[in-house]
């Protein structure tokens, strides 16, 4: 369990991931201040002058697989995560290295490579659906490899991560208490957090509990809203996640830190809510009639 202060490490990363050959080879793990947007300045990396060429960014999605997601839902979402890894390739600066990692939780929870991959490397492993929803034993496991000794190692200075949840229902065990665990955790803390409920028994209020903001909490209903919200999810924050922003106050004197990462997160959630305001597919069937 990470405990510690986030900064942009330098950490020398010692261990090359090939890609497994196929899912069920993946990792398994036991179950168990609001800011004026007129003050945003997305600016140059004031790092890019040192030794340091790239800067890091680690996209988690963290993907509900339990027994109610069978059928129509993970046909889908693997369709669209599919389609989605092309679009995230074109995202982030020249001197951005994206990194992918996928954590899926049902009855176990697993990893499906075991390291974050790069961008250019990686590929989908499609998905199955089976057993119950263990978001808590999740959100422990999360906690456990998001920190410098683990997933978030790496030979460049790091963006905050990016946090993308999906789930289609109530979670099966204590998520509480795992979500306890993970809120210690300073890469957490300052993470942009995304959430997408699917389907009608998903729990928009426990998503939100998750991300901090309702504004990151968005729904789908059928597969054509899923294919939408994953894209406008995935792609917004990694395009807010992979951007150097410093913030002024009215005296022009940079403000910490804190003020940042809570500056990024506002601002994800005022364009993911701009963005799904827009994009509606009204003539899609709803998962629960049918599908």
């Amino acid at each position: 369990m990470s405990n510690e202060h986030f900064t942009e490490p330098e950490v020398n990363e010692n261990q090359n991931v090939s890609p497994l050959d196929d899912f069920d080879n993946a990792e398994t793990v036991s179950a168990a201040p609001k800011s004026d947007n007129s003050i945003l300045d997305f600016d140059d990396d004031p790092l890019s002058a040192t030794s340091v060429s790239k800067k890091s960014l680690v996209i988690f999605f963290l993907i509900d697989t339990s027994g109610s997601m069978k059928g129509k839902k993970m046909g889908e979402l693997n369709t669209v995560m599919e389609e989605l890894i092309p679009e995230i390739r074109r995202v982030g600066e020249a001197d951005t290295e994206v990194k992918v990692a996928v954590l899926t939780f049902s009855t176990e929870v697993r990893w499906m490579y075991s390291n974050p991959i790069p961008i250019e490397d990686f590929e989908w492993a499609r998905l199955r659906a089976s057993g119950v929803t263990s978001m808590g034993a999740a959100f422990k496991e999360l906690n456990h490899r998001m920190s410098r000794n683990s997933f978030l190692n790496s030979p460049s200075l790091s963006f905050a991560p990016v946090i993308f949840l999906m789930t289609d229902g109530y979670p099966s065990d204590d998520y509480k208490e795992g979500l306890r665990e993970l809120q210690t955790n300073s890469w957490y803390k300052f993470g942009l957090k995304a959430a997408l409920g699917i389907g009608q028994e998903a729990n928009d209020n426990i998503l939100a509990e998750f991300t901090g903001s309702k504004d990151t909490v968005v729904h789908a209903y059928s597969g054509g809203q899923l294919a939408q919200m994953i894209k406008i999810i995935a792609v917004t924050s990694s395009q807010i996640g992979s951007k150097s922003m410093t913030l002024s106050d009215d005296t022009g004197h940079e403000i910490g830190e804190e003020d940042v990462f809570a500056a990024k997160q506002k601002l994800l959630g005022q364009q993911i809510q701009e963005l799904v305001s827009t994009k509606t597919d009204g003539d899609d069937v709803p998962f629960d009639t049918g599908w």
